[in-house]
C-alpha cells in the first residue's frame, strides 16, 4: 500500500534502498563520515551497512582464508566496517545477478546476503559480478532512527548508487553526497543559533 510508504507529507517513511549519511559533527565516532547503505527499514527497526570505513589489516582473501575458503585474486578488495553492531557477523551487499536462499531485496540493483554461501560463490567466480563486504552492521531499534532523523547528525541521500563497489572506500561518503548535488566540503561541523 503506497500510504504506509509515506508519511502525511508524502515524504519516504522508510530508508531501505537509499543512502544514510553522516553529517559533520556527528557526536557519536562510530559513525564519523558514515555512509551506510539502509537494507532494511520497517516498523520493526531498521539494518544498514557502512561502506565508506575499511577493517584495517584484513582484505576479503584474509577473512575468506580465515573461514577456510580457497580463495585468488582477492588480496586487494576490502573488508568494510559495517557498524558497531556484532562486528564478527559478515554481510555481503551485492548485484542483483546473484541471489542465495538467504538473500534479501535491498533495491533495484542491490541485494543483502549474510551466509557462507555468497563468499563461497565469489571464490569460486560465479558470485555476484558487484559487492561489498563488511563486518559488523548499524541497527536501530523500532522508530529510533526515525527520532534520530529529526535531530542534527543524518541527512537521508538518494538511492545506493549502482556502482558504489567502484568508488573508493575513502571517497564514498562524499561521493553519496554529490549524487544529491551537495559539496561535502562547503557542510558546517555545527548548527548555529539565529
Amino acid at each position: 500500500m503506497e500510504q504506509d510508504r509515506t508519511d502525511a507529507n508524502g515524504s519516504p517513511r522508510f530508508y531501505a534502498g537509499r543512502m544514510l549519511l553522516a553529517m559533520p559533527g556527528m557526536e557519536d565516532s562510530n559513525f564519523d563520515h558514515a555512509a551506510i547503505a539502509m537494507c532494511v527499514h520497517d516498523e520493526q527497526g531498521a539494518l544498514g551497512l557502512d561502506i565508506a570505513r575499511q577493517v584495517e589489516g584484513i582484505s576479503l582473501a584474509d577473512l575468506m582464508r580465515g573461514l577456510g575458503i580457497e580463495a585468488e585474486g582477492l588480496d586487494e578488495v576490502p573488508v568494510m566496517y559495517g557498524g558497531p553492531v556484532d562486528p564478527q557477523r559478515g554481510f555481503v551487499l551485492h548485484s542483483t545477478d546473484w541471489g542465495g536462499q538467504d538473500s534479501v531485496a535491498v533495491a533495484e540493483d542491490w541485494a543483502l546476503s549474510g551466509s557462507l554461501d555468497v563468499l563461497k560463490a565469489i571464490a569460486e567466480g560465479r558470485g555476484p559480478r558487484r559487492y561489498i563486504v563488511a563486518l559488523g552492521y548499524s541497527g536501530w531499534g523500532a522508530g529510533q532512527l526515525e527520532y534520530e532523523m529529526t535531530r542534527h547528525g543524518w541527512f537521508l541521500g538518494a538511492a545506493i548508487p549502482a556502482v558504489l563497489d567502484t568508488v573508493e572506500p575513502e571517497r564514498r561518503w562524499s561521493h553519496c553526497f554529490a549524487a544529491c548535488g551537495i559539496d561535502s566540503r562547503l557542510l558546517a561541523g555545527k548548527a548555529g543559533l539565529a
